[in-house]
């Protein structure tokens, strides 16, 4: 991204390269074209920011609803596996050997990569 010094150095190079015997009317022009390129920007600005505002509130509801999904989620299966354990002291044939060995979360772990 050019920095402001790089977008000034541009503007003087490309004023230094028109020709100075340009008619009046044609700056004129130019300096229309720039105030509407200006203009489109500034109303696009306008409307990025309204766009934010208006969906800013829902996706900060719908993250905290996704972390209250989570944490129920990982209770649930937390009591499930404290469950399957009580099972298997009592009833040790109650599963297949396939079900015994550690189960492995490869989850990805997406509050460490929030903290990065």
């Amino acid at each position: 991204m050019l920095n402001l010094l790089e977008v000034d150095s541009h503007f003087l190079y490309l004023f230094s390269s028109l020709d100075y015997e340009l008619e009046p009317g044609q700056f004129c022009t130019i300096l229309g074209r720039l105030q509407d390129s200006n203009a489109v920007l500034s109303h696009f600005n306008e409307y990025s920011e309204n766009c934010f505002n208006e969906v800013s509130g829902d996706f900060s509801k719908n993250t905290r609803l996704l972390r209250s999904m989570k944490s129920d989620l990982d209770y649930i299966f937390q009591k499930l596996r404290s469950m399957k354990a009580k099972l298997l002291a009592t009833y040790p044939d109650a599963f297949s050997d396939d079900s015994k060995g550690e189960i492995v979360d490869r989850r990805p772990d997406l509050e460490l990569s929030q903290q990065l």
